[in-house]
């Protein structure tokens, strides 16, 4: 009977789904290009690990170390900066895995394949400690790009544990584990990671860098932010990000957090975020509908409205407008 194994499965809905976000044309291409190698290399699996076609073998390693370098590069494209040539170093890690399958023994592929995971894996969790905010990722989207660039990472690190752990089954006389260790971890980091990476909070907003400038006080600092925020009322636009405030205000984007964290004790998406539960109140109480004081204040998702409006407000936004009544 004809059977459809895991990675196959994995490898047909990260296919799937990384075509729609192509169509849709929001998804930043780095991260199209992660998802296409992610159901790649499902595909591979599955084609090596249960139906033995000839080939698979050899290109299922050199594709698994394309994985961490791609990662790696579509957190520095959606979240930092452009990509430049120099980014292109990332292309001796699967060059070296060809050159070891060719010619060196058979464990120092192996190795090499373990290492890249737990190091790019633990580079995108370590480059992401402290860091309250992410200069290019929509303010509404709050700290869920944050959350979703870690477990990426934990996903990548998870991969690496999983190939130190096959070497040690095989040692230990249960090859026959092996199989389902590669069927089901990794075939789950590989589809996990590309969910993640389609979540529409990792959507970047392009934004030319600022020019840095004098250093101010924190408290200046913010007391001009204030000051703006009033004035443009940009808490409005749902496309609002770090990085756009800091242009208009022409500082450094990493200056403007670091003093609102400071000064505010929170980080600058909840800081925006007060200000658009303020106007949603507001438009509540002239007559407003939750939706339509949701959209009206800048919020994109429903979700992330109710979290701040609950955090802000001490209850649920229905149950705030029946109070009112």
């Amino acid at each position: 009977m004809l059977t459809l194994p895991i990675p196959a499965f994995a490898a047909m809905v990260l296919a799937f789904l990384g075509l729609r976000a192509w169509a849709k044309g929001e998804t930043p291409v780095p991260l199209l290009v992660l998802i296409g190698a992610l159901a790649l290399q499902s595909a591979v699996v599955a084609g090596n690990q249960h139906y033995g076609l000839p080939g698979f073998a050899a290109v299922q390693p050199v594709l698994a170390l394309c994985l961490p370098p791609l990662a790696w590069v579509a957190l520095v494209a959606t979240t930092r900066r452009p990509l430049a040539a120099a980014d292109l170093w990332h292309v001796t890690i699967p060059a070296f895995g060809a050159f070891a399958w060719a010619l060196a023994p058979w464990w120092v592929l192996d190795l090499w394949i373990v290492l890249m995971f737990l190091a790019y894996g633990g580079a995108i969790l370590w480059s992401l400690c402290g860091v309250a905010d992410l200069a290019h990722a929509r303010l509404g989207a709050g700290e869920r790009p944050l959350r979703l660039w870690r477990w990426i990472g934990v996903a990548l690190v998870v991969s690496g544990l999983v190939d130190v752990v096959i070497p040690v089954l095989l040692a230990l006389g249960h090859s026959d584990w092996v199989g389902w260790l590669v069927t089901g971890l990794s075939s789950t980091a590989l589809l996990v990671m590309g969910v993640l990476g389609l979540s529409p909070s990792l959507e970047a907003v392009p934004e030319p860098e600022a020019a840095p400038v004098a250093s101010q006080g924190d408290a200046a600092l913010v007391a001009a932010m204030e000051q703006l925020m009033a004035e443009r009322r940009l808490w409005l636009d749902p496309d609002l990000t770090l990085a756009r405030m800091a242009r208009r205000m022409g500082v450094p984007a990493k200056a403007l957090s670091g003093a609102i964290n400071r000064v505010k004790g929170e980080n600058v998406s909840r800081v925006v975020n007060g200000w658009r539960i303020a106007e949603a109140c507001r438009l509540m109480r002239e007559g407003a509908s939750v939706t339509e004081a949701m959209l009206g204040a800048g919020f994109n998702t429903k979700s992330n409205f109710n979290r701040e409006f609950l955090r802000m407000m001490g209850m649920a936004p229905k149950d705030w407008l029946r109070s009112r009544s």
